[in-house]
């Protein structure tokens, strides 16, 4: 897929190894050991480890790899499916991907569709993107910023978002006018069983970014996607508290009495948002 220097915004070529990106500015990034190129500026990082840590990172892998939240990626999948048909070579970046897992399902589920998409994947977190090299070596992964995503203007077909914040002006300019926009995120009663063992009271809020987005996007439906799943040891009950907000915030003798449990009954509460690049508006 075609990127953009991070500096000054100018295409990026590869030489003719493909270890190395240059602009006509002769801004030159070096494709990381693991196959990832990091176009991430220096001084666009807000600390000096940005993202998602490496404990995290390996809890979501477990987790994910285990199973539990499959019919999210296959729901999704569905989805793209759907709304990509007639375009035989979509574009698409995941924006956030984490460690991979809902990219490499992607890719998959695509190809197995009869697609021949290019896909990129970009995360702020070295650590995840240095995981998600593991899943695919067709994926071009990115460590780059959400707030500056390294590819020209209207390049997309689509592009998603699973369970990070929205960025409309960014994710806006990476589109096609009419490109496709799917955000996933979690709804008022997701994880409930979870959180009632971790705070005293539990709010159900309901997320919607639409508001948000309706300046440069079309809000055309929203899917509820809904199920139960077990998790039957403490490993796995460990995992999840590890990469969500919600362990982040537990004192240490709730988290050993959840871990002591051996076994939690989950609830997933998923919205899927689907949403069209606005035509931009004439002069």
């Amino acid at each position: 897929m075609q990127m953009s220097c991070p500096v000054c915004h100018a295409p990026l070529a590869a030489d003719a190894e493909g270890k190395q990106l240059k602009c006509a500015a002769g801004h030159g990034f070096d494709r990381a050991r693991q196959g990832y190129w990091n176009l991430l500026l220096a001084q666009r990082k807000k600390s000096k480890d940005p993202g998602d840590n490496s404990e995290m990172i390996q809890a979501r892998r477990r987790f994910l790899d285990a199973g539990y939240y499959w019919l999210i990626a296959d729901g999704l999948n569905r989805l793209l499916a759907s709304e990509l048909a007639g375009i035989p070579s979509p574009r698409l970046l995941d924006l956030g991907c984490g460690e991979g897992y809902y990219t490499a399902q992607m890719e998959e589920a695509l190809n197995a569709a009869g697609f021949a998409a290019q896909i990129a994947g970009l995360d702020i977190s070295k650590h995840a993107v240095k995981a998600a090299c593991r899943r695919s070596d067709n994926i071009d992964w990115l460590v780059a910023t959400g707030a500056d995503i390294p590819l020209p203007p209207n390049a997309l077909d689509a592009l998603t978002l699973m369970f990070s914040r929205v960025m409309p002006a960014p994710m806006a300019r990476v589109l096609k006018p009419g490109a496709l926009l799917v955000v996933v995120w979690p709804g008022p009663t997701h994880l409930m069983a979870l959180r009632e063992l971790i705070y005293d009271e539990v709010r159900q809020r309901e997320y919607d970014p639409s508001a948000e987005l309706a300046t440069l996007f079309r809000h055309e439906r929203t899917e509820t996607l809904a199920f139960d799943f077990e998790i039957d040891s403490s490993e796995g009950i460990a995992d999840l508290l590890t990469m969500t907000p919600h362990g982040q915030r537990i004192n240490p003798a709730t988290r050993a009495a959840i871990l002591e449990r051996g076994q939690l009954y989950c609830q997933a509460d998923i919205r899927l948002g689907v949403y069209r690049r606005r035509e931009p508006t004439p002069a």
